[in-house]
């Protein structure tokens, strides 16, 4: 008689049982993986003419290189000569890591012109569906917002969903930096948002700015809302696996390293986001002490000292956030791996009062806000933790 008591036998059972709850959960929302249709994006083009071009008889460095032989490239250049660089090549220069911060949002801004003037015509294209246009239409008041006066994009990507990333704050002069790095369903319409604004990546990264200076006026701080990958669309296949948070952990990775200055760094992972910080954590830049996961459904990893690094772990979920009944399993490049919030991951685990939902991490007057921002000045002995004791704070 075979005997089903043995503990491994029941550890496949489940994870048999936690795979199937997941397909279950992907027939019903339907599978969202993003094919490419092929064509060059505008990005592709721009990348293809950098690549033929040059600067008055010399030729432009491979975008992929190392940021610090960027720096020295512009560090050659005259004014004039970046400020052509900037304008014939915006979507190249605005992307570049190692390039002026400055130049980057000039860049940037020529390209949301050029990107404002492209949805313009979208408009108005008989070929397109009604959907179409107004998606156009959607796209072009997104654009004209970020051309408001205070505004600077470190990144910007109009191609298929989009990708962007904004800096609040000095960068440059900042003595502390953070990073909020956001999940699912997050491209260049959802970016912001008017309904469910801190729900967002501009309204999480305007909370966690405007808390960071109330907690510590004296502090210089800078907010990057870096939505400058490509996230998974909706709770389908890209969701559960980690095709998307690979790309999105080396694009973090690239442009950490190219950030100015030595500021110590925080990032702040929501959802899948915490996804691409536990794939970025073993190749992170010294200068990121922190990692902070909200409502993570993993981090890939079995316990925050399998992440590979240095930099302090803290956890936070509230009660009612349903991705604690997310299966917490890994088979192979499928599932996320163990909830970071449980006592055997090991991470800081932060109180989360007042937090209501999934998304409701950076919405102002909560306790994990509050923590985010002490974690972000480096306020550590001010944070509450998850038991209301101290354990979190303990040896910081």
């Amino acid at each position: 008689m075979t005997s089903f008591d043995s503990t491994p036998s029941l550890n496949v059972w489940r994870a048999l049982l936690a795979i199937a709850v997941v397909f279950v959960m992907l027939t019903a929302t339907g599978w969202t993986a993003v094919r490419s249709k092929g064509g060059s994006t505008p990005l592709e083009a721009a990348l293809a003419a950098w690549d033929r071009g040059g600067i008055d008889g010399r030729k432009l460095p491979d975008p992929q290189a190392p940021a610090k032989r960027i720096s020295r490239f512009f560090a050659t250049l005259s004014d004039a000569q970046r400020e052509r660089l900037a304008e014939r090549y915006p979507l190249v220069v605005g992307n570049l890591n190692g390039a002026p911060l400055t130049l980057r949002y000039e860049a940037n801004r020529h390209s949301v012109r050029q990107a404002i003037k492209a949805e313009r015509e979208r408009m108005h294209d008989t070929h397109l569906s009604a959907a179409g246009r107004r998606d156009a239409g959607r796209r072009v008041n997104r654009f004209e917002s970020f051309l408001k006066p205070g505004r600077d994009l470190l990144a910007f990507d109009p191609s298929g969903r989009g990708r962007v990333a904004e800096v609040l704050g000095n960068l440059a002069k900042a003595d502390r930096v953070s990073v909020v790095v956001p999940g699912v369903d997050t491209d260049l319409l959802t970016y912001q948002k008017t309904f469910g604004r801190y729900s967002a990546t501009s309204g999480m990264s305007r909370a966690l700015y405007r808390t960071e200076r109330k907690e510590s006026p004296g502090t210089r701080t800078a907010v990057i809302a870096w939505a400058d990958y490509t996230a998974p669309a909706g709770v389908g296949m890209d969701a559960f696996t980690v095709r998307r948070a690979e790309d999105g952990a080396e694009r973090l990775n690239a442009m950490l390293r190219a950030l100015p200055g030595k500021a110590p760094t925080a990032l702040y992972c929501h959802s899948y986001g915490s996804v691409v910080c536990g794939l970025a954590a073993s190749e992170l830049p010294p200068r990121v002490k922190d990692i902070a996961v909200a409502g993570s459904p993993g981090m890939r990893a079995e316990t925050a000292a399998d992440l590979g690094t240095s930099a302090r772990v803290w956890a936070v979920r509230d009660d009612d956030d349903w991705i604690a009944d997310v299966p917490h399993l890994e088979v192979g490049s499928f599932g996320l791996g163990v909830d970071p919030v449980t006592s055997g991951f090991g991470a800081r685990v932060l109180s989360a009062k007042d937090s209501v939902g999934h998304t409701g991490y950076f919405e102002p007057g909560t306790e994990s806000l509050r923590n985010f921002a002490r974690i972000g000045v480096g306020h550590f002995d001010e944070v509450s933790c998850a038991d209301d004791g101290d354990a979190c704070r303990a040896h910081v």
